[in-house]
């Protein structure tokens, strides 16, 4: 809507200029053949003007807007010795066009030889110093008007691109940041499921008992699977490393890796237990699906600073495999970070911390992120 009626608005003072001209014409006495010239010519000077000041609207003109310029240059000189004095109203249009054309150095230059030409030309056609000042300030006028319409006109419409620009961004950063989410939180938790289903699978006839207990954590995981949901939904996700750690110790106790954990008390801020916790999951996940790990460590340590996390398995094995593929895109996570790995570095990043991936020298392969105990405080992870 802005610059539609920008664009109106700058169409209808450059009509209502040329309406002036037309007005010089018809007072000049001038014949029937003499007017019509005059109006052809006043013609194609507005389809030229129309052109410098709306490049958009004739698009193979607008990439030939110097010629068009000297053509404009020549159709505002050579009529006056046609019609005299009736054509003074079409300077200030080629002034105007200098400076949208040329730019700023040569454009005012331009603009400045015109008005001195006009001036020169008045005395040509008749008048004399009693309109040298009206002449030279209404060739200005005229030309500055048309300039910074047009030019604003132009702002208007580089300032709605910008916004539709912006729109765009943010919804595709909306969107990433709900994969990223989905990723990171149902991930962890649809893995949980599956292996505890298998898992009551095996046991419901051998010991019925605990197929009972699995089966009532697999209700708890997915009614904790539906809140990470509607958090991620509702722009909002907030989780506790300690809660995921817990989580985490059952799901691979259940599956017979021996875990070790060893996890701070040291109170962390929102975001970083946000992210601390992505990470466990993450880490656990990659684990499941993608290791024949034996034992796994859990640590999270902080100092007066920074807060260090860290998640590794014994899961590569003699072969030494390092294939991490969490996003099945055919991509190592574990060397150069699939979908999962760069969410969370992205996370990571955002508080001003990182996150690091390696395989030790005893074949372990470790996750580890280091986070500082009070981050920036418009670091928003969850929506990274």
């Amino acid at each position: 809507m802005a610059p539609r009626v920008a664009g109106t608005i700058t169409l209808v003072v450059i009509l209502c200029f040329f309406g002036v001209g037309l007005t010089y014409a018809a007072g000049a006495g001038m014949g029937a053949g003499e007017l019509s010239l005059c109006c052809a010519l006043m013609a194609v000077l507005l389809v030229l003007q129309l052109n410098h000041s709306f490049p958009g609207w004739i698009p193979w003109a607008a990439r030939r807007r110097v010629p068009t310029l000297a053509l404009q240059a020549v159709l505002t000189f050579v009529p006056f010795t046609l019609f005299g004095a009736a054509w003074l109203g079409m300077p200030g249009f080629l002034a105007a066009s200098a400076l949208l054309v040329l730019g700023a150095a040569w454009g005012w230059a331009v603009f400045a030889g015109v008005v001195v030409a006009t001036g020169f030309i008045q005395f040509a056609v008749g008048y004399g110093m009693s309109q040298l000042a009206y002449n030279s300030l209404a060739t200005v006028l005229t030309g500055l008007v048309v300039y910074g319409l047009s030019r604003l006109s132009g702002l208007v419409r580089e300032v709605q691109r910008a916004r539709e620009e912006l729109v765009r961004l943010a919804v595709t950063q909306e969107r990433l940041r709900f994969a990223r989410d989905l990723h990171d939180l149902l991930g962890f938790s649809l893995s949980t499921i599956t292996l505890k289903c298998e898992l009551a699978h095996r046991l419901i006839r051998v010991q019925p008992e605990r197929a009972e207990m699995e089966l009532t954590e697999i209700v708890q995981t997915a009614r904790q699977a539906l809140t990470d949901v509607r958090s991620v939904a509702s722009s909002y996700v907030q989780m506790e490393l300690n809660r995921e750690v817990a989580s985490a110790a059952s799901l691979l106790r259940a599956v017979g890796i021996r875990t070790d954990i060893r996890v701070t008390d040291t109170p962390l801020h929102g975001s970083v237990d946000t992210v601390l916790a992505t990470v466990l999951r993450e880490g656990v996940t990659n684990l499941l699906r993608h290791s024949k790990a034996q034992n796994c460590v859990v640590e999270a340590r902080a100092d007066e600073k920074h807060v260090y996390f860290s998640i590794a398995n014994d899961g590569l094995g003699e072969a030494g495999s390092l294939h991490c593929d969490s996003d099945g895109d055919g991509e190592s996570d574990c060397v150069t970070g699939g979908v999962g790995l760069r969410s969370l570095t992205i996370r990571a990043e955002a508080l001003g911390g990182r996150l690091d991936w390696r395989v030790r020298p005893d074949g372990w392969f470790e996750l580890t992120a280091a986070l500082p105990l009070r981050p920036a405080a418009d670091a928003s992870p969850a929506v990274a």
